[in-house]
């Protein structure tokens, strides 16, 4: 068993040094960045588009990891590959069409996630489970940095993973967003995350980017030779 990847959010970095920002979380071992893409319509704020993600393609060839929080993604999946995303992941909540939206990602060279929100129940991805790379557990209500976490994400957590196990995908990743730090990461490591998303904790902590990795780090490693059930 592999450890838990972590993959910092930019969206809590700090754009006027945004290149630097990515080397420096590279440098302290993270293994995704997380690029958080938001439309105003679907979540209530706007962030940054294909540019950002082509920029961040320049400074880094780590996994570039694409949460598209809009409207209509399927409009714009192949401009965000092009821009050099390896990963794009989509709401649950606004892709009627959602295997056909997968299967667009996978023929565009790039693996395929599924976000749900906080109020939408785990067994919602039952039919799309066999079709994706990444679930991803919003584990705060999607749109701004920061948020507190919501604990009953941890139970949503573990019940995606049992789903995953008992059809036997494992190789799935579950990856959570939303309020992880050092606190709240081993509770979602135990119950079956691989990877982890952190903003603030990461770039809005007091102490270093490197520090603060570090710590988030140890906190999810111990809690999965604890007992966690990740895949890596």
């Amino acid at each position: 068993m592999t450890g838990v990847k972590i993959a910092p959010s930019i969206l809590s970095a700090d754009f006027a040094r945004l290149g630097e920002e990515i080397r420096v979380a590279e440098a302290a071992g993270a293994e995704w960045i997380h690029l958080d893409v938001m439309d105003g319509q679907f979540v209530p704020n706007i962030s940054f588009g294909p540019m950002v993600v082509a920029a961040a393609r320049r400074v880094t060839q780590l996994t570039l990891d694409v949460h598209l929080m809009i409207d209509g993604p399927e409009r714009y999946l192949d401009r965000f590959v092009e821009a050099g995303a390896d990963r794009l992941t989509v709401h649950q909540e606004v892709s009627p069409h959602l295997q056909r939206t997968v299967d667009q990602i996978h023929a565009l060279g790039a693996r395929a996630g599924v976000a749900i929100n906080p109020a939408t129940p785990a067994e919602s991805l039952t039919d799309i489970l066999p079709f994706v790379d990444l679930v991803l557990v919003m584990s705060v209500n999607p749109g701004f940095g920061g948020q507190s976490f919501i604990a009953r994400s941890t139970a949503k957590v573990a019940r995606i993973r049992e789903m995953l196990a008992s059809g036997g995908f494992d190789a799935v990743e579950v990856q959570v967003d939303g309020g992880i730090d050092a606190t709240t990461a081993p509770q979602v490591v135990r119950a079956g995350a691989t990877v982890l998303v952190a903003g603030s904790a990461i770039f809005g902590a007091t102490g270093s980017v490197a520090d603060n990795l570090a710590s988030l780090r140890a906190a999810a490693n111990a809690a999965r030779l604890d007992g966690g059930m990740g895949s890596g």
